[in-house]
């Protein structure tokens, strides 16, 4: 099968006004997005959001009800087919055979695909991901991390030049969840394009540019740096004794938008600067610690989801 890219600008995802519908429901709502070759694209949102379902109608699983564009050149309405060829698609869960070794699962997935040069191809998906040494173990006996590589040598064995990604590294460890972005990146730097979906904030920092959705609806889009700066949020820390008293006390105070534990810390955020820093400023006291810190990706998050509108209604 082909899987030469469309000429086309560098431009590998461009959709407007995508909308997709389940029973009269909403659940992806005019949403427009961009992805430009060579990138890591962290598309985050809480469960329920639409994520599944955009990336379903990107590789031509799923069909538009309404909205336009291209991925990787190709209409993601009229040439779903050609699209298909040309994706490596990760699903959350594992979808492989694991009464088979890995290597006869990327055998399989080559058959499927009409490689040429078929065992090469194999072989070299092995080496690349590091599973020469274990080619004939079983898929149901890997940890977490090695179904994980096996997954990703799939979806690359073909050459695709986009790979999506949908939370691949949900139940993986931390060492493994590294190794799987530094891999990433790697491919990224080789030209491949990356759309991904995460719950992480490490992992999201990872991405060159990010989205963020709720309720089918795109709220935010940008760096890291942009995204958080989009929100005006202001975030203080504060320590001391008697936390949960005070965060008590905290949410039902004007100005005051979200409290959360980080450990011996909150972190209390709010829109509003000025109407929050009046309220704290009424409440400090030499006992508490107060600082005023850069807000994270996290409290920007939780913000951009509690004054969020729920759309998922008919239409």
């Amino acid at each position: 099968m082909s899987n030469v890219l469309r000429p086309s600008s560098d431009v590998i995802i461009d959709v407007k006004g995508v909308t997709k519908r389940f029973d009269g429901k909403v659940v992806v709502d005019s949403l427009d997005l961009n992805v430009r070759r060579g990138e890591i694209f962290g598309f985050l949102g809480p469960n329920g959001s639409g994520k599944t379902t955009f990336i379903r109608m990107l590789c031509g699983l799923l069909t538009a009800d309404q909205g336009e564009g291209t991925c990787l050149g190709y209409n993601i309405r009229t040439e779903q087919l050609l699209i298909k060829r040309n994706v490596g698609y990760m699903t959350q869960r594992f979808s492989y055979y694991e009464d088979l070794s890995i290597r006869e699962n990327l055998d399989f997935i080559a058959r499927i695909y009409q490689i040429k040069n078929r065992k090469e191809a194999v072989e070299q998906s092995l080496v690349k991901l590091g599973l020469q040494d274990r080619s004939k173990q079983l898929a149901g006996q890997l940890s977490g991390g090695w179904k994980q590589r096996l997954a990703l040598a799939a979806c690359l064995i073909h050459n695709p030049k986009l790979l999506l990604l949908d939370e691949p590294t949900a139940g993986v460890d931390p060492k493994a969840r590294r190794e799987f972005w530094d891999q990433l990146h790697d491919l990224a730097g080789d030209g491949l394009t990356v759309l991904i979906t995460t719950h992480y904030m490490d992992e999201a920092e990872r991405c060159h540019r990010l989205a963020y959705i709720a309720y089918g609806k795109l709220l935010a889009q940008g760096t890291t740096a942009e995204v958080i700066q989009s929100t005006r949020l202001t975030t203080w820390s504060v320590t001391g004794p008697d936390l949960v008293q005070l965060s008590q006390i905290l949410r039902h105070k004007p100005g005051v938008e979200q409290v959360v534990a980080f450990g011996n810390t909150l972190h209390v955020s709010g829109r509003d600067s000025q109407l929050l820093e009046s309220t704290l400023s009424a409440l400090k006291t030499s006992s508490h610690q107060w600082a005023k810190i850069k807000s994270g990706l996290e409290d920007v998050f939780i913000s951009l989801m509690d004054t969020s509108e729920d759309n998922y209604k008919s239409k």
